[in-house]
């Protein structure tokens, strides 16, 4: 949501959707001139090998992909979704002295959300289940410090439980949630209730897309299987290729996984495009539509990742990070799987997203994997993953660190604005189809 102050002239589009052509031809380039084999070759941990033109072609994508404007709003809006972030209470009243990180978070709470002080760990993803004792129980990830980050995730990541007795933190690590199973792998691990009571978790990305489930939040947690997709014409269809998972290992990837309003079970992986479960959370799932953004005119095409989905205020939300610009978007369908409008700017890596009820204003370098947190039918508070320092910075036992951010969010007040906004743009289109 954002003011629309942006003049949408004929030059400005034409401008925009020059930008955006260059990146089409340079991905249309880059499917074309490589064939199967060299786009599929992947190492000992299964990531996929770019041969030196594939790399060429990806930088050239990047630099093209950083020069776009801000993608023009459905419809005029004077509030952005960071304009309902509130302040974040300190749980440490007295600072510690010096903590890990460059001096720009020196400032922060090392007991909001979830952090290893010396540090021993580096965290990443989470999301947040209450229990019915009241407790709050964090599921994420975690990898050893001595690991740089661009390796930590890849070959080291785990999945793990942390409880606290406030949404906000501070969260304590009780251990890996699975050390049985593949020693404990994990990566983009986020958690749920299930419909018959029980609590699961999910990891995908560098596992392909496994769920085990608990009858209690804190373990100890069974396999229950691998998400299954349904084989439809949509699936098989190479149009359909990297919707539900990466074509070259099968994994997927930013799984995020809601209980719709009809009862249904849906994943929203890292194309956007609504996966529907008739059945369990295993599914099989049916590729219900394309990526969220596919017809949204100006909206980026490539490089957007990390999609938070939830429902709340009766409509479907959608933030997604397109990591060029450093913006997130905000998005809102009516039936979260298609005819998604653009609400503008969710946030940008620029804005003050980490200000502390005592003024103070942390500056992360890394802003990643928003995850908005529901109590009570709306969102009380969004999660993110952040690190003091660029992601190539971070390396093995040095000072620089990840950790989970817990930031409040007045959920009321932005459904109530997001309901008036829609009866607005309804109005509006009723007066111009009369006139």
């Amino acid at each position: 949501m954002q003011k629309n102050t942006t003049s949408h002239t004929p030059s400005f589009r034409l401008n925009y959707l020059v930008l955006l052509s260059l990146c089409s031809i340079c991905f249309t380039s880059f499917a074309e001139q490589t064939d199967t084999k060299q786009r599929y070759q992947l190492n000992e941990h299964g990531d996929l090998i770019r041969t030196p033109e594939q790399i060429a072609t990806r930088k050239a994508n990047m630099a093209a992909a950083k020069l776009l404007p801000v993608a023009p709003v459905a419809f005029p809006s004077d509030k952005q979704l960071i304009d309902f972030f509130l302040p974040i209470p300190r749980q440490s009243k007295n600072q510690p002295g010096r903590l890990w990180g460059s001096d720009a978070v020196q400032m922060r709470d090392p007991a909001n959300g979830l952090e290893s002080s010396a540090p021993d760990y580096c965290y990443w993803d989470g999301q947040i289940v209450k229990a019915d004792d009241g407790k709050y129980h964090m599921y994420a990830s975690r990898w050893d410090q001595s690991y740089p980050h661009g390796k930590g995730w890849k070959v080291g990541s785990k999945a793990i439980h942390a409880v606290s007795d406030k949404a906000i933190g501070p969260y304590k690590d009780t251990g890996l949630a699975w050390p049985y199973w593949q020693d404990g792998k994990g990566h983009n691990v986020i958690g749920l209730r299930l419909k018959d009571g029980r609590y699961a978790i999910v990891s995908s990305e560098i596992t392909p897309g496994n769920v085990f489930v608990s009858d209690k939040p804190d373990g100890p947690w069974d396999y229950l299987g691998e998400i299954q997709t349904a084989a439809t014409k949509l699936n098989d269809t190479e149009a359909a290729t990297g919707l539900a998972r990466y074509p070259w290992n099968g994994f997927m990837s930013n799984v995020m996984i809601r209980i719709r309003h009809d009862g249904r079970y849906m994943i929203t992986p890292r194309s956007t495009a609504p996966l529907i479960s008739e059945s369990g959370v295993l599914g099989p799932y049916t590729i219900a539509g394309t990526r969220a953004y596919a017809e949204i005119e100006g909206f980026p095409q490539h490089f957007v990742e990390d999609p938070t989905l939830w429902y709340s205020g009766g409509m479907y939300h959608m933030v997604v990070n397109h990591h060029p610009t450093n913006r997130s978007y905000h998005l809102t369908s009516e039936n979260g799987i298609d005819g998604w409008k653009n609400r503008g700017i969710a946030f940008t890596k620029d804005q003050d997203i980490f200000k502390y009820d005592d003024g103070t204003v942390v500056k992360w370098r890394v802003i990643q994997r928003p995850t908005a947190y529901l109590e009570n039918g709306t969102v009380s508070h969004f999660l993110f993953s952040v690190i003091d320092v660029g992601k190539g910075q971070d390396r093995g036992n040095d000072k620089h660190c990840s950790k989970i951010v817990v930031v409040p969010f007045d959920g009321k007040a932005f459904d109530k604005y997001m309901q008036s906004l829609i009866e607005k743009e309804k109005q509006q289109n009723t007066k111009s189809t009369l006139d």
